[in-house]
């Protein structure tokens, strides 16, 4: 079949067969991090398109959903734990494909520790221990802490892993929920303590405010829906792995619009537009206010649902980068110490390890420059999204382009689609670096050499995977010498697997 010279697995894999559908889709849920993803983009984007949210929420799902028919077709073909990198290199070649899999292993090197600090801050604030809260170095503590954890559980193995996830996608899909319902009850019988509006379908209109603004509000739509991915790098470990992981990760970013556009509908008519483009600058906080404000006493059930949220999705960002690490090592993009799988749990120990402890030292660092800065490193983050993705929408094009022809559904679903949405984000990855170039339109609101610091930011961590890969293509050509394929036509009717 093509490709297999180049896919050289060890007898000793991951542990296939470990976890089911269902177990998959609930990862790729809590990747995305549902209930701080909300959080942190809702006040923003009320103030920038009013009470069109949801309607952004709507647009923001269509280069999302066309990407994840990318990830299934390709997935289909290749079940690979490094997805991207793996995909990319036998559609487009190495280069390609390992600044793929650099972007993704970035990606999660840059969240991880911002994910564990909003775990940490909302429990203390779920508790009552505001003064814990408060005191930078036991945030940080804790901080650390939850990293190493939540490190271990994925260390031991993907079941536990799954176990801990099915329990916190329960308490935060409860917590939205209640808060959605008591929010939208308020509306309606007319209770409530803010500038209420009773919701209309004209809100679900993603061009009703038009203009710049519409950009800006996209480009923070695609952030709050990344991550569902999480469940196709599990594929080599889920049960039926050539059609369940990519089905898991296409239901995900249904179930993600259904929840973003009924929790922003219910934010929205209870709070009013002021009040969100007044607090917008408090991103993920803007749910404690209006948990204080919409459930008085039992303000701590929202605060639980962003605090499991970041919980969950501390441990499954780590998934991507880990063993996206894993496959570049086999595959000789990567030194080989970081394809180790334990002997007795079957995970990427050593480079699940290493992502953790990139993130802390990153975490740490950011941290003491000041929380802006931390903020801004979490902006960069768009870049590398909106590059990856979008070069895996391209790469399935490429990959299958030899069959496009053969059907309306192959044209439109593994052609057109993934092209329509690697086009929509190379347009907004665009329209992001002229945003971010601007040292105003950061948090910290200072120039890092004439651009703002999240642009410095993003520039710096591709420049330092351009060099790394020049180095290693130096120290070990053998990578290189992989060439572009087109997909097997077997696999592609399902007469065999990969």
């Amino acid at each position: 079949m093509a490709g297999a010279t180049i896919d050289e697995r060890p007898p000793e894999g991951l542990k296939a067969d470990a976890i089911g559908f269902v177990d998959a889709l609930v990862i790729g849920l809590n990747a995305t991090s549902p209930a701080y993803s909300l959080a942190a983009a809702i006040g923003p984007v009320v103030a920038l398109v009013g009470v069109y949210a949801p309607g952004v929420m709507l647009a923001s799902f269509v280069p999302m959903l066309l990407i994840a028919s990318a990830f299934y077709y390709l997935n289909k073909v290749d079940q690979d734990c490094g997805t991207t990198f793996s995909w990319v290199t036998r559609a487009m070649g190495p280069w390609a494909g390992w600044l793929g899999g650099w972007a993704i292993a970035m990606t999660g090197v840059l969240v991880v520790g911002s994910l564990a600090d909003v775990a940490v801050t909302f429990a203390l604030l779920a508790f009552g221990l505001d003064s814990w809260a408060d005191n930078e170095f036991v945030r940080q503590l804790l901080t650390v802490l939850l990293i190493l954890v939540m490190t271990t559980v994925c260390v031991i193995g993907i079941e536990a892993s799954a176990k801990v996830q099915n329990t916190l996608i329960l308490a935060q899909v409860a917590c939205l929920l209640a808060f959605a319902v008591v929010a939208l009850y308020r509306v309606y019988a007319d209770t409530g303590t803010l500038g209420s509006l009773e919701p209309s379908i004209s809100w679900l209109d993603p061009f009703g405010a038009g203009g710049a603004s519409l950009t800006a509000a996209l480009l923070l739509g695609v952030f709050i829906y990344w991550g569902w991915e999480s469940a196709v790098n599990l594929t080599e470990e889920v049960e039926d792995s050539a059609v369940a992981p990519g089905k898991a990760a296409v239901w995900s970013t249904v179930i993600l619009l259904v929840t973003y556009v009924a929790v922003a509908i219910a934010v929205v008519a209870y709070a009013g537009t002021t009040y969100l483009t007044e607090n917008a600058a408090e991103e993920e906080f803007i749910f404690a206010l209006l948990a204080d404000e919409a459930m008085g006493s039992w303000d701590w059930v929202v605060l639980l649902a962003v605090s499991t949220s970041g919980l969950a999705s501390t441990q499954t960002t780590i998934i991507p980068a880990s063993r996206t690490a894993l496959s570049m090592a086999r595959r000789r993009a990567l030194p080989a110490h970081y394809g180790h799988i334990h002997p007795r749990f079957r995970t990427p120990d050593v480079s699940t390890w290493w992502v953790a402890g990139i993130a802390i030292v990153w975490y740490l660092v950011v941290r003491q420059i000041s929380e802006n800065a931390l903020f801004d490193s979490l902006t960069a983050l768009s870049l590398l999204i909106a590059f990856y993705y979008a070069l895996t929408g391209v790469a399935c094009a490429v990959y299958y382009r030899r069959q496009l022809t053969e059907s309306v559904r192959h044209f439109v679903l593994i052609g057109a689609g993934p092209l329509v949405g690697a086009g929509l984000l190379a347009w907004l990855l665009v329209e992001s670096v002229g945003d971010m170039a601007d040292p105003a339109n950061s948090y910290s609101g200072v120039s890092w050499f004439g651009l703002g610091p999240p642009l410095v930011i993003g520039i710096g961590i591709t420049l330092a995977g351009v060099v790394l890969m020049i180095v290693w293509r130096l120290m070990s050509p053998a990578f290189w010498s992989e060439r572009p394929q087109v997909v097997d036509p077997e696999l592609v009717d399902g007469d065999k697997e990969s």
